[in-house]
């Protein structure tokens, strides 16, 4: 499974790490995703996501039924 977040869709960027001396070479930075079980009253079930941290928390404010909701409305899946 790619690490890319199932809410957000924040993936991996790419950058430079910087030697003392300058040099450059390339590296990515990875997302803070993590594997996370949400309770879904309204269905009376389960779902596992891989999610960003920020993510986490605006579920954690919405709720995972309106995130989800909004989800579908915008990119057309529900999970």
């Amino acid at each position: 499974m790619s690490r890319i977040c199932q809410i957000t869709g924040k993936k991996a960027i790419t950058g430079n790490n910087v030697s003392h001396a300058n040099n450059r070479t390339k590296r990515k930075f990875y997302p803070n995703l993590q594997v996370k079980k949400f309770y879904i009253p309204e269905e009376d079930r389960w779902i596992t996501l891989k999610l960003s941290t920020s993510a986490i928390k605006t579920i954690s404010k919405n709720g995972i039924y309106a995130v989800l909701k909004d989800l579908k409305k915008t990119r057309g899946y529900f999970y």
